[in-house]
């Protein structure tokens, strides 16, 4: 979506019906741009703006309206060039303290107490559907590793992983082991892997262990499941979703149909989860990075999911030592923009600081 560079007039009104159009949901006529808004222009003029924009394909016009509501190519040259950023206010930075710092000082929690945490307080402030992506693993240091026998040919293996990141794996044994025999492979394990990172350990394993005294049935179970053991968790095993109530309030999916489409997206978590990790593009990054955000904003036909194409998903990295996670916030496109930057962008730093701070 290529755009000129629009003059002052032409951002003046595409800004006053982006920002009138989030906030009523109504298409916005020139009558009511002269009446409540001091440009000093006549009505015929922003008239004539108006019939600029819509020509250059910036605003359209409903057949059932004399107003004008905004297109992605319109909310695209907001995003980019006219939106500005301010910080969070006190209020909301004090809620997204108050739900997520507590869990990790007397280290009770788990990431998972954390970003559930962080994905509900995002939904109730944005007003959106909110998705919180905990972070890809294969940076990720390992810290020891625990083995629980529940029966003679079960076993459960949890990984701890820096910061208050766990995994948790279930094993069918094809050999019958004691817990002397496992307490024993623990310890090599623990003394030969601990301080590398998952990928590192699926790469030199069977190394590593070549010349370890342990029981080598067990031991050769543990290196042949390693890819498994020391791998990514499954991607919708990643996703946190809150604020379903919020979406489907709104005006854009007041029709059964439209609804129901929304709840089959939301209900497909691979899908969902993939729709946030491939956001994009935007070069809103670029504009906006001297301000020290990373945010992406993907407006309806950018977004790589039919099923997401009357919606805006903004999102931003969050990072827990080599790791990184991503945190979305999902809506109609007359959504609001700036305040779902700020939103996001603070609670990126949040969600950052808390975990590494528990390691």
């Amino acid at each position: 979506m290529e755009s000129r560079d629009l003059n002052l007039r032409e951002r003046q009104v595409l800004g006053i019906i982006i920002q009138s159009y989030v906030v009523t949901a109504a298409p916005v006529g020139s009558r009511y741009i002269a009446k409540n808004y001091n440009l000093g222009l006549s009505d015929a003029t922003i008239r004539n703006v108006m019939a600029e924009l819509e020509d250059e394909g910036y605003i359209s016009q409903p057949h059932t309206s004399a107003g004008r509501i905004p297109t992605d190519k319109g909310y695209r040259y907001y995003v980019d060039l006219i939106m500005t950023i301010q910080s969070l206010d006190e209020k909301e930075k004090k809620r997204i303290e108050e739900n997520i710092g507590p869990i990790t000082i007397d280290r009770k929690g788990t990431s998972s107490d954390v970003l559930l945490s962080a994905v509900k307080v995002l939904g109730t402030i944005s007003r959106q559907l909110s998705v919180v992506l905990s972070p890809t693993l294969s940076n990720a240091i390992f810290e020891k590793l625990d083995m629980v026998l529940l029966s003679s040919t079960r076993m459960m293996v949890i990984l701890s992983i820096q910061s208050l990141f766990v995994k948790t794996i279930v094993m069918e044994l094809d050999l019958e082991v004691t817990r002397q025999t496992v307490d024993e492979v623990v310890d090599v394990l623990n003394q030969r892997l601990s301080g590398l990172t998952l990928a590192e350990i699926r790469r030199s394993i069977s190394r590593r262990l070549s010349d370890c005294g342990c029981d080598i049935a067990l031991k050769n179970l543990i290196v042949r499941s390693a890819g498994n053991l020391f791998d990514e968790s499954p991607i919708f095993e990643r996703l946190y979703i809150s604020g379903t109530e919020y979406i489907v309030d709104q005006p854009e999916f007041k029709q059964p149909e439209k609804v129901r489409d929304l709840i089959t997206m939301i209900e497909d978590k691979f899908s969902m989860a993939k729709l946030v990790e491939n956001s994009g593009p935007s070069s809103f990054l670029d504009v906006h990075r001297s301000s020290g955000m990373d945010i992406t904003i993907s407006i309806g036909k950018e977004n790589s999911e039919r099923q997401a194409e009357d919606l805006t998903i903004v999102s931003t990295p969050y990072y827990v030592g080599n790791m990184v996670g991503k945190l979305g916030i999902l809506g109609p496109k007359r959504m609001d923009y700036e305040h779902a930057v700020r939103v996001l962008n603070y609670m990126a730093d949040c969600l950052s600081s808390t975990l590494s701070e528990a390691n």
